[in-house]
This record gives C-alpha cells, sequence and structure tokens, in this order.
C-alpha cells in the first residue's frame, strides 16, 4: 500500500509574504545568512512581523553547505530563545540549516515548533520536503538527513524575493528544479502523483528558465519557476531522487562546486547510465524502463525525435544546451579543477556516492567501477 501527502501548507502568488501578519506564533527565531541581513530582502519579514507585534530575534550565522558545528551553534541558539516558531529565509542552505537546528532542539527539549520556509531562490524546493542536507568538512562528506519531522509548517512563495536573484544563481538553481523533477520522475519509488507534479515543473523549466535567466525583469518567468521549484520539491519529497544527487553530494563534498552546478553537469551522464543508450540492443524491448519516461520528458521538453536512441540523445543535448546558453560549465575540468588531484578523488567519490542515501533509488544499481567512469568521463569528455 503507498500514500501520498502534502504536510505543508503552501501560500504563493502576490503578496504571499502577508501572511507573516496573520501567523498565530508570538515569538518567532528567524534564520538567515548575512548577505540576506545585510540586504533588504529581510525587511520584507522583519516589518511584517513588527506590524503584527511578534517577538522576534535574528540567527544568520548560516553558510553555504551548512556545516554541522554551524548547526550546533544554531541549535543553541535557538534553546536559549525559546520560541514557538521558527522563519526561515534564503536559499537551500538556510532552510536546510532551520530544519536540521529545529529538528535537533527539538530532540533536546521535546518542544514542537513550527516552521516557515521562505525560499529567496527558485531551486532546492527545500521549503516542502523532508530533507536537509548537511557537511562534514573534516571528512568531506554530505549528509542528507530524511524525516517527516524535518518538513516545514508552511511555505511562502514571494517572487518580490527572487526579483534581484543575479543570472548565475537563477542558471544554477534553475538546473537543480529540472534535476530534482527529472530524478523524480524516474525514480524507483515514483508514482502517479510524484509523476505529474515532476512532468509539472519540467514542462515550466522548458518555458521559462532561460527566459528568466535572461531578463531579471520577467517577473512572470520567474514567478513560474518558484512555483516550478516547489512543484520538483514535493515529486522528490514523494518519490526521492537518484544517482545524480549522489555524485552530485560528493563532487560538491570534495570541491565545493555549488550543487546546482553540479547537478547540471552530471546530468546527461547519468541520463545516458540510466538508458544504456551506449550499449547495442537488438531490440527496444532490451531498454531499461526509465527510457520510456527519459522520452516522455524529452516530448515535455519539445525534444522527441524518430526512436528511444535519438530522442535520449536530444534531450542530454538539450540540456548541454542549456547549460551553455547560460554559462554552466559541461565538465568538472571547465570548473578549474587540477586533473591530478580531481582523478586522486573519483574512487572517494564513487564510494560516497554509492553509499548516498538518493543513489537508493536510481533505476540502475551502479557499481562501484561504474561510478568511478563516470566521473572519469566527467572531468573533460
Amino acid at each position: 500500500m503507498n500514500s501520498f501527502d502534502i504536510s505543508t501548507k503552501i501560500y504563493f502568488g502576490d503578496n504571499a509574504l502577508d501572511r507573516l501578519v496573520e501567523i498565530p506564533y508570538k515569538k518567532v527565531l528567524v534564520i538567515t545568512d548575512p548577505f540576506i541581513e545585510k540586504s533588504g530582502m529581510l525587511a520584507l519579514v522583519t516589518d511584517r512581523l513588527q506590524q503584527a507585534f511578534i517577538d522576534f530575534e535574528i540567527f544568520s550565522d548560516v553558510v553555504p553547505d551548512p556545516p554541522i558545528e554551524k548547526i550546533s551553534i544554531g541549535v543553541k541558539a535557538l534553546l536559549d530563545y525559546d520560541p514557538d516558531c521558527v522563519v526561515a529565509i534564503g536559499g537551500g542552505s538556510a532552510i536546510d540549516s532551520t530544519k536540521a537546528i529545529r529538528e535537533f532542539a527539538t530532540r533536546a527539549n521535546g518542544k514542537q515548533i513550527a516552521m516557515i520556509a521562505i525560499p529567496t531562490t527558485s531551486g532546492t524546493g527545500s521549503e516542502v520536503t523532508s530533507f536537509a542536507v548537511v557537511t562534514d568538512v573534516q571528512n568531506n562528506i554530505k549528509y542528507p538527513l530524511v524525516s517527516d519531522s524535518m518538513l516545514p509548517t508552511e511555505a511562502i512563495l514571494d517572487a518580490e524575493l527572487v526579483k534581484s536573484v543575479p543570472a548565475s544563481v537563477t542558471a544554477a538553481t534553475g538546473m537543480d528544479v529540472l534535476t530534482h523533477a527529472i530524478e523524480a520522475y524516474v525514480s524507483i519509488n515514483n508514482n502517479e502523483f510524484s509523476a505529474a507534479l515532476a512532468e509539472k515543473a519540467i514542462e515550466i523549466c522548458g518555458t521559462f528558465l532561460l527566459r528568466s535567466y535572461l531578463d531579471n525583469n520577467d517577473t512572470h518567468a520567474r514567478k513560474k519557476m518558484h512555483v516550478a521549484s516547489c512543484l520538483a520539491g514535493l515529486a522528490f519529497n514523494s518519490a526521492s531522487l537518484g544517482l545524480n544527487h549522489g555524485i552530485a553530494h560528493a563532487i560538491g563534498a570534495r570541491f565545493h562546486i555549488p550543487h546546482g552546478k553540479a547537478n547540471a553537469i552530471v546530468l546527461p551522464y547519468v541520463i545516458e547510465f540510466n538508458s544504456g543508450i551506449n550499449k547495442h540492443s537488438k531490440s527496444h524491448k532490451e531498454y531499461p524502463k526509465c527510457v520510456e519516461k527519459y522520452c516522455n520528458v524529452a516530448k515535455l521538453l519539445g525534444v522527441n525525435n524518430f526512436n528511444e536512441i535519438t530522442t535520449i540523445r536530444a534531450l542530454v543535448g538539450w540540456i548541454q544546451f542549456m547549460s551553455k546558453e547560460m554559462n554552466i560549465p559541461l565538465t568538472m575540468s571547465q570548473c578549474g579543477i587540477e586533473k591530478r588531484e580531481y582523478m586522486n578523488a573519483v574512487e572517494s567519490m564513487a564510494e560516497k556516492a554509492i553509499a548516498d542515501a538518493c543513489t537508493a533509488t536510481n533505476p540502475r544499481v551502479p557499481s562501484k567501477a561504474e561510478v568511478c567512469l563516470l566521473l572519469e568521463h566527467m572531468y573533460e569528455n
């Protein structure tokens, strides 16, 4: 028996931030990063809390790829302030940090604390998922934490917060959305509900991602990508992800490449690997089941072709075209990584990718040797 539910209440559209004036909480800890705190974005939250006469404090010691040490500092801040709600504002790092901080604080004192997630990038979908990724800096490992107790109580999607996002961030986070949707779509845990959400997210990416990248003032495109990010998050929260994220986590932890950029680089290689299109088959019946799914993705993006092989190659070509258009590297060498250092890390990264929780739902079970080969090809194919 399967089940599907959406536990997070989602507020979206124009003036969605006004929800903060209506929240039933009296004491709030706002968790964000230093950039958001210094910019005008934080005032969009705090002004509304003041308007509602809600007491609040700000914790802004959040950094990219949140390390365990920073999470511990946040837990102490939360326990000391003792709020009845935490409000996370920022990208995936801020929201993931807040999830982990709230989770560990609750385990420490048993108090249930509400969480409101307000994303300022259109990428991670973290505002509606039970996933959080924290980093063990000493061992270069990213750990995906998964628990229904980490689901935010509410999510606020307001495009006002993504108007000023730089084009490079729009590109990386947008490709993260696409990767989330595609991996959820072909996951061994996919279902009709997750598939519908993933298909819509893919369709939106095909129409609005490049528009959003090319023009900061294209408010309609930005709104659509903000919704697509949430839809893809809902999809993978139900179906999970795959090898693409397992490899991206390993690469990101070792070489500190932004997550969305790492996903974009890895995606074409994983699609080819999962599809087995480089193997000669006597009939289409010998292709894995995920090939039909990938062909559906190609159709949604308008690049379906004569047969399975040409359609998969067209899909890979479309992804690489999008990366080129948005100035995302196609290989690891283009990220400025020294070849010897990279190749020396291949075996370790492959082991971590296979052990990653996301890889467990990949449609094709990879061996260590196969992942090593993929990583080697990604350097300068």
